[in-house]
């Protein structure tokens, strides 16, 4: 097969080579002609995605994936479109369909009859038979389900392990006829391959669920669930800290029952899609009250880990603050909807001084989102662990001195400082002992 994708970022990239390194000719489609130009030079254009780089630099001197900035060049000879581009949410849940519609224009005008239009981009749901259908046709001239064929296939993979993912994850499938399910089915299964899954009474590959929307809510409905469920280990760590409860105790033991699977509290919830997706589906479903709370817990979090340090250390005017992580994830060169950036501003807010150190970050990128550059070493009076990259682990007072407490946002990174500092982790309280008589 020849294969377009649009969108070569850290999902579309990765797809695109997958299809190529199972013997297609692909062509990737990007408006960064930087990106472009370091794809077709056998490099990858961003760090920290496992084995791309393998990928890159076998498959694209073979001729099997090139890059290029123009659609006239990609799509007229595809006979598969895969389109992977970033869609857009503010505040109050409004999708920002900008870079989408431009994308979509593109591909209608130079579409020709034959063609499968797969949208891996998560979506509201009814946007592929409401939106991207009406426009393809107008643009191309064509009629779907007759002249092409469009379809939803949401993308269920982490930066940093796609190619595990790929093979891990069932691939979801939702036509607006058939006959186009059944065109992408056939794809799907020639480009993928598939770990054996037991657990699954349907088995592990391609699952067509019937209808574009079905496809669109799933991916909505899995990532949400996430949220949700964070919200609420959120909900009952501001709680326990409150009445000197261990509430990482108490999620084990609630989870050693097999109906409870509560997950991690923490300070952020960010990225792409967990802290993103819950908003697409309010812009389809505003009347879902426990999304829009759940979303509003843990939003908040930030602001609540740095009243816990004024708790703590009193008046935080003047006081420097080491905040450890600014990705979103550990391992993970990205700040999508990270918690630093709220962290960063209720400390300022409080009148503290915060610097931000992270080891995948140069000082002159952290100064360009904004922030004063931490080196570990350097004096501080208090510090905030936001990111669990691994390297944190081995942190020593050594580090971080002058520090009188560690907030360890993320009570994964198991962090021993010897009792000096005193580390405090989210979502564990203490119990002042009686006064002495």
């Amino acid at each position: 097969m020849k294969i377009a994708v649009i969108g070569l970022g850290k999902i579309g990239l990765p797809l695109a080579s997958q299809f190529a390194d199972r013997g297609h000719e692909v062509i990737g489609v990007d408006v960064n002609a930087a990106t472009v130009e370091t794809i077709n030079a056998g490099r990858a254009p961003f760090p920290g995605e496992d084995h791309l780089d393998e990928y890159l630099a076998r498959l694209v001197p073979a001729g099997l994936l090139r890059a290029t900035t123009e659609y006239a060049e990609a799509i007229p000879s595809a006979g598969v479109v895969v389109v992977v581009v970033p869609l857009f949410v503010d505040a109050e849940s409004r999708p920002d369909f900008g870079w989408m519609d431009s994308a979509s224009h593109d591909i209608g005008k130079h579409l020709t009859p034959d063609t499968l239009v797969v949208y891996e981009t998560t979506l509201p749901v009814g946007t592929t038979r409401d939106r991207w259908k009406p426009m393809l046709e107008a643009d191309s001239g064509l009629r779907e389900g007759a002249d092409f064929h469009l379809v939803f296939s949401p993308e269920r993979v982490l930066t940093g392990r796609v190619f595990a993912d790929l093979r891990k994850y069932p691939k979801l499938v939702g036509g607006l006829s058939a006959a186009g399910a059944a065109a992408a089915q056939d794809f799907y299964e020639q480009v993928l391959t598939f770990d054996d899954r037991p657990d699954l009474e349907r088995g592990n590959g391609v699952w067509d669920l019937g209808s574009a929307e079905a496809a669109e809510m799933a991916k909505l409905a899995e990532t949400t669930y996430r949220d949700v469920n964070i919200g609420l280990a959120n909900q009952f760590a501001v709680f326990a800290e409150r009445v000197g409860i261990d509430v990482h105790q108490v999620i084990e033991a609630s989870n050693s029952q097999p109906y409870s699977k509560i997950h991690q509290p923490g300070i952020a919830v960010g990225g792409h899609c967990i802290p993103v997706y819950p908003r697409l589906y309010l812009s389809g479903d505003p009347d879902a009250t426990v999304v829009s709370a759940a979303r509003a817990a843990n939003a908040a979090m930030p602001a609540h880990v740095v009243r816990r340090l004024s708790e703590r250390l009193g008046d935080l005017a003047g006081l420097r603050v080491a905040v450890l992580g600014a990705a979103y994830r550990g391992g993970v060169k990205e700040t999508a909807f990270s918690g630093v950036f709220d962290t960063v501003s209720a400390l300022r807010g409080q009148g503290a001084v915060p610097t931000v150190h992270d080891p995948m970050y140069s000082d002159d990128e952290l100064v360009a989102l904004g922030f004063q550059p931490h080196h570990l070493g350097d004096e501080v009076d208090a510090v905030v662990v936001q990111s669990d990259h691994a390297q944190y682990a081995d942190l020593t007072p050594d580090d971080i001195p002058g520090a009188r407490l560690v907030l360890n946002g993320r009570p994964g990174l198991r962090l021993d400082l010897g009792g000096k500092p005193e580390v405090v982790v989210v979502g564990t309280g203490t119990v002042d002992p009686p006064a002495a008589d």
